[in-house]
């Protein structure tokens, strides 16, 4: 791979995890904490991409006419030397009768251009940025990803706030249907919000869960009794107000409870669809 190749791969993977970073679509694959990080690697990528690219610039004006090629030159120049002289190797050396195998430089060339492939693979995350742009985690993780609440033991949990629908996020809600040994629950209306997922028959609001990245993601569940649930297909926000049924939270069902829906409304997806 040429010497310009790699500095213009390095502006671009460092303009791609800008980009990412100034839009907001980063939120589709780390915390929000991560924001500072992400745009300081960029920078500094971005950065050293271009630096390169001065240096490489000037250094080939000081040349004399000729000899930029030489300093700019690929690795593939250089495997051909390297072959060049292999080849002289092995038609002089039988010649000269002196016993002695030719020198072969297969190694190096090799390893070169094992090298060169490698760093190729910097072109993946900069096409997937700026071509695929890879959405947020759904309902197909949720099929793959086994539900589960949040790890605690059984305790009371404070009261809630008072009002006639109270917000929760759905890790606040689960734990609570799954080990509030009071009932904290019971009789209350709640307003929570996620993407819809079928499976077994069963119309499930869920919402992924993320601990540092995506690649830890877990899905939190609860199961929709409502008919209208059903007619939404995967993927498709919500924001669901409705009662949790006791007992339904259960180990045998990975911690998912039933919901009585009231209402239900179709919303645009939120700009950070994890919860931590």
């Amino acid at each position: 791979m040429r010497r310009e190749t790699q500095n213009v791969l390095l502006v671009l993977l460092g303009g791609a995890l800008l980009k990412i970073g100034i839009t907001g679509d980063y939120l589709r694959y780390v915390k929000p904490a991560q924001l500072p990080w992400l745009l300081a690697g960029g920078a500094v990528v971005l950065l050293l991409g271009a630096v390169a690219i001065v240096r490489d610039v000037l250094a080939a004006r000081a040349l004399p006419q000729g000899e930029d090629e030489a300093v700019l030159g690929d690795g593939a120049g250089d495997g051909e030397r390297l072959g060049d002289a292999q080849e002289l190797d092995d038609r002089s050396g039988p010649a000269h009768g002196d016993g002695l195998a030719p020198v072969h430089g297969h190694g190096d060339g090799h390893g070169h251009h094992h090298a060169a492939r490698a760093a190729w693979l910097l072109v993946l995350p900069v096409l997937a940025v700026f071509l695929i742009a890879p959405p947020a985690l759904g309902a197909d993780s949720v099929t793959r990803t086994e539900a589960r609440a949040p790890a605690q033991d059984k305790a009371a949990f404070p009261p809630l706030p008072a009002g006639e629908v109270v917000p929760l996020t759905m890790t606040q809600f689960v734990a609570r249907a799954g080990w509030d040994a009071y009932g904290s629950l019971n009789g209350r209306k709640v307003l929570l919000t996620g993407f819809v997922t079928h499976s077994k028959g069963s119309t499930l609001l869920a919402r992924m869960v993320i601990t540092c990245c995506a690649a830890d993601a877990y899905p939190l569940t609860v199961r929709l009794t409502s008919p209208e649930a059903a007619r939404f297909a995967d993927d498709t926000w919500l924001q669901v107000t409705g009662e949790v049924v006791p007992g339904t939270a259960k180990e045998a069902n990975r911690y998912t409870p039933d919901v009585t829906v009231s209402t239900l409304h179709r919303i645009p997806q939120p700009q950070d669809p994890y919860e931590d």
